[in-house]
């Protein structure tokens, strides 16, 4: 697990086992608030021993940026901590969670040891505040990755826990390409020091307006892509067609897991704008139908 100090006592995490995945800790004078937690349990626990040995504070709050496994499912080692998110976090926590652990235990031995913490505060309109020492943290919701996505301001440093609103590769399978489209938009008016990503590196402030518009860049590229392609002569063809590179990304991000969110994001769009287009919809159909009789 790599570890930096951003402002201070403020600090970042990443893991070096999954995905880059990050989590952060402000540290007030009698304990400290959590930024989601890593996706496996010994870095996690890594993260809490720093915290309560080299810091000397325990952990009061822990906020779920968003119900996805790498982001929360380490609250169950936060013992007596209380969970923060968006309403709709918890919601989907209790409708998806369990289900998801079920079966990722049947993967991951270690994770024999998570269970499943909801959030206890929620809120569902605007944003709320907490206060840590001299820190005001202001939890803005910030969809698109996912519906109940929120970030976190620390309004005296200018330095925002984006959450996976921000990624090296925009990833929109479980959210919405617009919306996520309108949070940089609304992120690249924050005045910003620093942006935490949910996976990869800090995002420094001479560097956010580039990346604002490269990652909306990017989802406009597969938006054009994805929507000639159902209307192409082979739609399978011109889906690979759409390269990483030609939507001005690398496949070497995200510890080279980029490629793949890539596609899983064309796959996704595809299959969303042909339940939309009733034209498109049939279409698919007979293609497919077509395909069945030629075998």
């Amino acid at each position: 697990m790599q570890r930096e100090r951003v402002s201070e006592n403020v600090y970042w995490f990443q893991s070096e086992i999954y995905a880059q995945v990050t989590a952060g800790v402000i540290v007030g004078p009698q304990w400290a608030v959590v930024i989601d937690t890593l996706a496996l349990p010994e870095e996690t626990l890594a993260m809490r021993a720093f915290i309560e040995e080299q810091l000397n504070v325990p952990v009061r709050y822990i906020i779920n940026t968003h119900y996805h496994a790498d982001h929360s499912w380490g609250n169950c080692f936060f013992p007596g901590a209380t969970i923060i998110s968006h309403s709709i976090c918890r919601e989907l926590m209790i409708e998806r969670g369990l289900e998801s652990l079920e079966e990722a235990r049947k993967q991951t031995s270690s994770l024999r040891q998570v269970k499943l913490i909801l959030p206890h505060l929620t809120f569902n309109q605007g944003t709320t505040t907490l206060r840590v020492g001299k820190k005001n943290l202001i939890l803005i919701p910030t969809p698109g990755h996912s519906e109940d996505g929120i970030s976190v301001l620390i309004e005296e440093d200018r330095v925002l826990f984006a959450a996976d609103a921000f990624m090296p590769l925009p990833y929109i399978v479980d959210g919405d390409l617009d919306v996520l489209i309108e949070t940089y938009r609304k992120i690249g008016d924050l005045g910003l020091e620093n942006v935490v990503q949910g996976h990869g590196d800090i995002v420094l402030r001479g560097e956010i307006e580039d990346s604002i518009e490269k990652n909306i860049h990017y989802l406009e590229k597969i938006r054009e892509g994805v929507k000639a392609a159902i209307y192409s002569d082979n739609p399978a063809e011109a889906l690979k067609e759409i390269t990483i590179e030609s939507c001005g990304k690398q496949r070497v991000l995200m510890a080279g897991l980029a490629d793949e969110l890539h596609q899983r994001n064309l796959r996704a769009l595809f299959r969303k704008y042909v339940r939309e287009d009733p034209v498109a919809y049939e279409r698919m159909k007979r293609i497919a139908e077509e395909e069945d009789q030629t075998v």
